[in-house]
This record gives C-alpha cells, sequence and structure tokens, in this order.
C-alpha cells in the first residue's frame, strides 16, 4: 500500500501528494504521443483529476502553443475558479519563434498562463526548457528569466518556484547555485534508466523537493512494447524496447501490471515528493491509484532492480514538437 500523504515542496509551504497528473497530451499533441486527444475528452480528464480532493495538475505554457493551459482554464471558470485543496503547478516558457528567454519573456509566459488559467497566482511556477533558450545566459545572467522567476515569488504569483528540464548538465549547475524549492525531471529516473540520478542525490541535499516526471517514459512502460513502440516521444528501435521487454517478462511470472511496477519504482523511493503521471484519458485516474496500491512482492522487486538500467541521457536525440 503507497500512503499518499502530502509532502512538502522545500520551505514553500506548498504540500504535494504523492502522485499528480501531467496535462501534456492532453494539449492534443500526435506528432508526440502518436495519438489525438478531443477537447472534450481532455475537459473530461481535468474533470476527473480536480474532482480528486488532492488534485495536483502540472502543466506549461508552451503545451501545445498554449492549448493545456486553456483547457485547464475552461474547467477553472466551470466551477468558479480554482477549487482548495488542489494544486496548480505550470512552467515559464521561451518565445516557442525567437527562442528568446530573458526576463521579458518570463513576464510574458506566466501573464499569459495567468490568464489562460483563470488564477492569479499558482501554487508551484517553474523555469522550463533553459537548454533550448537561444542564449542560455539570458537565463542565468544578472536581470535574467531565473531572477525574473524569484521576483514572481516575491510577489506573491507563485507560492513556489523550481526548475523543470531535461540535461542534467545544464540542471545541476543551476541547482548548486538558485535557490529552488522543487526540480521536475522526466524520463530519467524509471525502471530502465536511472540517467537523473546524481541531480536527485544534489537536490536532496540542498532540500528540493523531486517531481519525478513520465515514470511510463511516454507509455512504452505502462502498454508494453508491443502495444506501445514509443519510448521517449519517439520511435524506438528493437534495441530500444529491449530493456522493456525483460521488464516486462519479471512483471508476467509475478502477476503483476506492468504500469503498477513502474509506477511504484518511482513512489517507492524516499527522494521523490511526487510522481508526475501523464494521463489522456479520465479513467486513467482510477488506475493510476488502483496501481498505486497494487501488492509487489519483494522478490519481484530483487529481480526488477536486478535488471540493467542505463544511465545514459534517454532524449539525447529527441525532436522536440511543441505543438
Amino acid at each position: 500500500m503507497i500512503a499518499n500523504a502530502l509532502r512538502q515542496v522545500g520551505t514553500s509551504g506548498v504540500a504535494v501528494p504523492r502522485i499528480g497528473f501531467g496535462a501534456t497530451a492532453l494539449a492534443d499533441m500526435p506528432e508526440t504521443y502518436g495519438y489525438s486527444v478531443g477537447e472534450e475528452r481532455a475537459l473530461a480528464t481535468i474533470r476527473a483529476i480536480l474532482d480528486q480532493p488532492d488534485g495536483f495538475i502540472d502543466t506549461s505554457r508552451n503545451y501545445g502553443l498554449g492549448r493545456s493551459e486553456a483547457l485547464i482554464g475552461k474547467v477553472v471558470r466551470e466551477r468558479g475558479g480554482w477549487p482548495a485543496g488542489r494544486i496548480l503547478s505550470t512552467k515559464l516558457d521561451r518565445d516557442m519563434n525567437t527562442l528568446q528567454f530573458d526576463a521579458a519573456q518570463a513576464r510574458r509566459s506566466l501573464e499569459e498562463s495567468l490568464s489562460t488559467l483563470g488564477v492569479d497566482h499558482v501554487d508551484i511556477l517553474h523555469l522550463h526548457d533553459p537548454e533550448y533558450a537561444s542564449n542560455l545566459s539570458d537565463v542565468t545572467g544578472h536581470g535574467g528569466a531565473l531572477d525574473a522567476l524569484m521576483r514572481m515569488k516575491e510577489e506573491g504569483l507563485a507560492r513556489a518556484v523550481g526548475l523543470a528540464a531535461g540535461r542534467i548538465d545544464i540542471m545541476m549547475p543551476l541547482l548548486r547555485d538558485w535557490d529552488f524549492d522543487a526540480l521536475i525531471t522526466h524520463n530519467r529516473f524509471t525502471l530502465v534508466n536511472r540517467n537523473a540520478g546524481p541531480m536527485l542525490e544534489l537536490a536532496a541535499a540542498r532540500g528540493i523537493a523531486v517531481f519525478n516526471a513520465a515514470p511510463y517514459a511516454s507509455g512504452a512502460l505502462a502498454k508494453g512494447a508491443d502495444s506501445q513502440q514509443r519510448y521517449v516521444y519517439q520511435i524506438a528501435s528493437e534495441s530500444v524496447l529491449g530493456p522493456i521487454r525483460r521488464v516486462e517478462e519479471v512483471c508476467a511470472r509475478h502477476g503483476i501490471p506492468l504500469g503498477a511496477a513502474a509506477l511504484q519504482f518511482s513512489l517507492r523511493d524516499p527522494s521523490i515528493a511526487s510522481t508526475i503521471c501523464g494521463v489522456s484519458r479520465p479513467e486513467r485516474i482510477e488506475e493510476t491509484l488502483k496501481w498505486a496500491n497494487w501488492s509487489i512482492s519483494e522478490e519481484a522487486w530483487s529481480e526488477l532492480l536486478a535488471l540493467p538500467a542505463s544511465t545514459d541521457d534517454p532524449e539525447s536525440s529527441r525532436e522536440y514538437s511543441p505543438g
């Protein structure tokens, strides 16, 4: 049984449940996920998340070029405002045309998010994907996007601030030099990949809450290698799918749903405050909670954890498509 006790986000006063839900796929991004999500299905999924008394939803300004936030905002307005007890997390994004990511762009990104979401502040605000900025010094330099992020917290526009990015060579220096409350890593701490390991150790040493996103590696670790031949948002070769097949074999021997093992791998790690699972159907909310509480024996865990896991960057060859 996985206790869903709330975890503190740094010293911000924000507390998050052990499971959060990512809203990327709800923006209808078939180039990334290989399938479409219609508006009514997306809205029903958002409603199902917010029906949870501690519902935690994570989005971004650039998910679907604004569509994700627009859908969430529609449900927020249906309900007369952001519902009490739920957690809203979004991200500052670069200009998707010019890749500019200075303080002015960070401010524009937040203002667009607040207007679209229909709120006057968010619980958690992350700086998103600085590695894609046209000039990293615009992000990190004096008066840059990171300075702007910290001011937003001081202004009460965000209760907690974090870093959400991919490449750990970019993230590690930022985590050392800036006072973040949280960080999001995605696809880099799963049953088949441990690329984020050093970053999780640094975050723990600095008291930074870790949100581990994409425990299913864009679906392959939930649906299986035959059903979902995408890994980390791209069509995968058989050599990439091989480690997933070995996990499937262990799960089959022990009668464990693949998704339950992938989710609990993250949930059972004490260094992770919350695991963010992407969902695209309302019924996935209950399925996720069922997987979180699936009984997995220590014998099964011994076999699963004995399997080799890569420490390479799983997204090194990814072609990013925000639309």
